[in-house]
Parts: C-alpha cells; sequence; structure tokens
C-alpha cells in the first residue's frame, strides 16, 4: 500500500516534472549564461526525474516501513544532488536541500503559508551559497524574487490561513499553498522578463534566463499538481530562442561539461574549487563532508576525475561536448520561427512534406491521426510557432483540440485535401509569424481547386458506375465516371478551367504510368507530376 505522505508529494513533484517536460526544449533553446550550451531544460528535468525516482523507491518500502516528513525530504535533498547536471541542475539541487533542510528542522508543524514561506527563503540562500560568483538576472534572481513574494503575502493573508490547524483538511490544505504559490508564480514571471535588464548577454542575445523561466515552469507544475488530477497547469508565456548565438565572451573557452560524484569522509569543498578552476570554469561543488557533487567546464575531464584520486570514490561521471549541443542549437533555430505538420498517406506524400520541411504525421489508409498524434507532431517542430494541414476535413476538429492543448502556439490551416496542403505549404515563409504565415496559406489555398480519382468501393446505386470502376471528383462532387484513362482526362479538364498548371500525383496501383499523364491535360496547361503512393486514390489531383 502507497504512503499517502509519499503519494502526495509525488503527485506534486510529477506534475513540476511534467510541466517542466512539456516545454523542456524551450528551455534549452533559450540558454546563453553562462555559457551557451543547449541542455537547461534537460539538466533541470533530470534532477527532477532523479527525485521522482526516489519517491518510487521509497514507496516501495514494505507496509509498516513509516516515512516520516525529515527522511522523505532529506532522502529526497539527495536525490536531487545525486541526479543533478550542469549548473542549472546542481542549482535545483541547492533549491531542494535548502527546502529541505527547513522542513526537516521543524517536524511537528503542517505546511503551511508560514512554513513553505521559511522553505523557499532557506532554499534561496543555499542556492546563493552554492554559486562562488553569484550573478543577477539569473534563476539565483528569479526564485529569491518568488522567495520574496511569499514573505510579502504572508503580511496580507489572513490568520487561519497563514498557520494552519491540524482540523485542516490535505484537499483545502493544498488548496491554500496552490493559492500563495500561484502568486508567486506571478512575481516570478516578473522576474524573469526583468533578466535581461540585468545581464548583459541575455540584452545582447535578445533573451530572458532559461534556469529562471525553467524555475517557474516548474512552479506551475507544482501549483497544478496541489490541485489534483485534471486541474491545469497555470498559463505560463512563451519565450523567444535567441535573435542570434551571441555567448558570453568566455563560452566557447572549454568544449566538456564535466560533472561527478565523490564518496568519501571528511570531504570538503574549498580546497578542491581552487584546483578545478585552475582545469576550466563554471565550477561548482556543493553537497557535505560524505559526498561532493562536482560541475566543471573543461577541456580536460580525466583531469578534474583525477584531482579526487585517493581522497574519495569516483562515480556517476557525465561528460557532455557543449560544442555538440551548440551545434544542434543553431540547426533548430535555423529551423526559423513557424513550422509545419502536416497529416499525409503515402511513401511519396511523406517525402514530398518532409523535403518541404514539414513534421510528417502519418494518418494510415483512413487519414484519420488521433489527436495525441497530432499533438506529438506539434511537439516535434523545432519552430517555436506551428502551422497544421490536416489534409482532410475528418481531421480539422482533431487538429483544433490539438493546437488547443499544445504549449507552443499552434493554429490549423484548414487544408482538407493532402494536394491542397502541399501547395500551400509551398507558400510557407518559415521567418514569419504563424499567423502571417496561416494568411499567405489560407490565400493560397483560395487559389486551389481540388480532385481526384478513385476506383468505386461499390455499385453506384443510381447506375452510373460499377465496383472497381474509376471515379472523378471535383471539389468534392462526382463529375467523371468510366474507364480509368476517360475518367481521368474529364476530371482534369473539369478541375483546369481557367487554371495554368494541374498537379497530379499518383497514388498506390494508379493504372496508367505518370510519363503517358500530359496526353491527358488539356493543351496550354501546364502540368506537374508525383509519385503519392497513397492508398485508396489512384490520382489526386490539384488546379491553380
Amino acid at each position: 500500500m502507497s504512503d499517502p505522505s509519499i503519494a502526495r508529494f509525488r503527485r506534486v513533484i510529477s506534475s513540476a516534472y511534467a510541466s517542466l517536460e512539456a516545454r523542456r526544449q524551450e528551455v534549452n533553446d533559450l540558454n546563453v549564461f553562462p555559457v551557451a550550451d543547449g541542455d537547461t531544460g534537460d539538466n533541470m528535468a533530470m534532477t527532477l526525474r532523479a527525485v521522482m525516482e526516489e519517491l518510487d523507491r521509497l514507496d516501495s518500502f514494505e507496509v509498516g516501513e513509516e516515512v516520516g516528513r525529515t527522511q522523505l525530504v532529506q532522502a529526497l535533498a539527495r536525490a536531487a544532488l545525486m541526479g543533478a547536471r550542469g549548473n542549472s541542475g546542481v542549482i535545483l539541487s541547492q533549491i531542494v536541500r535548502g527546502a529541505a533542510e527547513e522542513l526537516a528542522s521543524r517536524p511537528g508543524e503542517l505546511v503551511d503559508p508560514v512554513l513553505v514561506a521559511a522553505a523557499f527563503a532557506s532554499a534561496a540562500d543555499a542556492a546563493y551559497e552554492s554559486v562562488r560568483e553569484p550573478a543577477e538576472g539569473t534563476m539565483l534572481t528569479v526564485f529569491r524574487e518568488m522567495a520574496h513574494s511569499l514573505a510579502r503575502q504572508l503580511a496580507h493573508l489572513e490568520a487561519d490561513k497563514q498557520r494552519l490547524g491540524r482540523d485542516v483538511g490535505e484537499e483545502q490544505q493544498d488548496a491554500i499553498l496552490a493559492e500563495v504559490l500561484e502568486r508567486a508564480i506571478e512575481d516570478g514571471e516578473r522576474a524573469v522578463a526583468r533578466t535581461p535588464e540585468q545581464l548583459e548577454v541575455l540584452r545582447e542575445s535578445g533573451v530572458v534566463d532559461a534556469g529562471g523561466h525553467g524555475l517557474v515552469l516548474i512552479l506551475a507544475g507544482v501549483v497544478a499538481g496541489l490541485r489534483g488530477d485534471g486541474a491545469e497547469v497555470p498559463q505560463i508565456p512563451h519565450q523567444e530562442a535567441p535573435r542570434a548565438s551571441l555567448p558570453h565572451h568566455e563560452d566557447s573557452r572549454y568544449r566538456y561539461c564535466t560533472n561527478f560524484i565523490v564518496a568519501g569522509s571528511g570531504l570538503g569543498s574549498r580546497e578542491f574549487l581552487p584546483r578545478l578552476e585552475g582545469l576550466g570554469d563554471s565550477v561548482l561543488v556543493v553537497g557535505d563532508e560524505a559526498t561532493l557533487k562536482v560541475h566543471v567546464h573543461t577541456d580536460r575531464p580525466e583531469a578534474a576525475v583525477s584531482l579526487f584520486n585517493g581522497v574519495g570514490e569516483v562515480t556517476n561521471l557525465d561528460v557532455a561536448d557543449m560544442r555538440e549541443q551548440m551545434a544542434a542549437r543553431s540547426a533548430r533555430l535555423a529551423a526559423g520561427r513557424t513550422g509545419v505538420v502536416a497529416v499525409a498517406a503515402g511513401e511519396g506524400l511523406e517525402r514530398l512534406f518532409a523535403e518541404l520541411g514539414a513534421n510528417v504525421v502519418p494518418g494510415g489508409e483512413t487519414l484519420n491521426p488521433s489527436t495525441y498524434e497530432l499533438l506529438a507532431g506539434i511537439h516535434g517542430v523545432a519552430a517555436s510557432e506551428v502551422l497544421v494541414l490536416p489534409s482532410s476535413s475528418n481531421v480539422i476538429m482533431a487538429a483544433e483540440r490539438a493546437c488547443e492543448l499544445s504549449e507552443k502556439p499552434a493554429r490549423v490551416v484548414a487544408a482538407t485535401s493532402q494536394q491542397a496542403s502541399l501547395l500551400a505549404l509551398v507558400e510557407l515563409d518559415p521567418g514569419a509569424s504563424a499567423e502571417e504565415n496561416a494568411t499567405r496559406l489560407e490565400g493560397a489555398l483560395s487559389g486551389v481547386a481540388t480532385g481526384g480519382v478513385a476506383p468505386a468501393a461499390r455499385d453506384d446505386t443510381q447506375g452510373r458506375f460499377k465496383k472497381g470502376d474509376a471515379v472523378g471528383f471535383a471539389d468534392g462532387e462526382i463529375v467523371a465516371w468510366g474507364g480509368a484513362g476517360s475518367t481521368l482526362t474529364e476530371t482534369i479538364q473539369h478541375l483546369a478551367e481557367d487554371a495554368e498548371i494541374v498537379t497530379v500525383i499518383a497514388g498506390d496501383g494508379a493504372p496508367i504510368a505518370l510519363s503517358e499523364i500530359d496526353t491527358h491535360v488539356p493543351e496550354g496547361v501546364e502540368i506537374e507530376t508525383h509519385e503519392g503512393g497513397q492508398p485508396s486514390w489512384w490520382w489526386l489531383l490539384a488546379a491553380q
């Protein structure tokens, strides 16, 4: 049976992790300080994941093994330390440690706004103490401002909300905590918005601090977790990635972000700091006499590890190539401001959409992906804003729901066929906003007539054709039927009135080769042909 206190902690931490994970790449792409690497979101998420794994471990204890709050928070603080990576992960682990120490020091008190405010103050102090030369305009500043927000709120809270008695139920307790934390989030957002005023490299790059933004996302998840299953995460505005790569003047000096644990006895951080700084920069050494977490940017990871030979056992060694991270981030950001998700069916069509830069969601034979497949497609787009081309009228509702659920701005351009989606996609300007592109693509669609030829699935009730005959459609209406060649010719002629170009996309099993299609097109009309491989339709047609 699960320990109720562990279950509550896990619900909140899991929600915090989910909130960050949903926008982890956004946080990754923001980071330019202290190093323009691309894993701030990853590092913070890894720290929270380590805490969740520790909660799972504690929850697996045999029935009857009681886990008190002091033991619980101390175990979580150690798990955060062990799982931390990078500047942001190590600082987050110290925030967890500072809060845990405060909670553990008051074992008899109910967790209420007074205790939470004290825990935040302790956490802010621990975070600042972990950095040898703290800089303002970073996640340190943002967390301190959220701690100050809680302290200010205490002066205005009713007495019965400041200190909660034992008669207060868990739901009421969680609701009160969520209320004060949501106000702290608002102050945190304002602190994030001010970070470019405090740190020149942020101002030059046109971004806010990545770690600070990540902290606000985490706290938003905490609030949703306190409010219970199904509660919406407070809406946090999306932040734009850097206008250009303008890293701090020391960013490229060292290549490897190196992290490891040292276990021993009588350990102290101060004696190792100067020697690590002789090998690199961004040095953080935190922990206690039994366990140290070491973080350093260096070109010589092996030399950093060797400093602890004979002192303690080195474990959990993790080395990340920051130049590779930056190259990967540059490639993502080169994708532009607006990207596209397109639903497609058929190997050739999927390839055509991909060649035009779309993230393809396979629609299957029925061209009917789920809302969550579309949502995953949106999250898989590197750009900060997304357009969705549903390629079928039956997909529009699911696409609109996916856009509503998306953490990044997304909207539907109501292309109701694959050929319409393809022609609209040609007009995309990746550097423009999604709103500007939606207007542009919708304008292109208004000038496109679409149709196709498919084998009849059954006999016509009006007696016009039998199962297997060719049937031609133009803008949803049957306009021709009979043999494949004559039906294709009549359908193209119907669509091509006043058109300059006709696009023909051959499907699976099409009975006429693409090389022979030009004989079915009226004189004076240019033809463009593609192998689509789509099921059900011999030819998809578009005229413009």
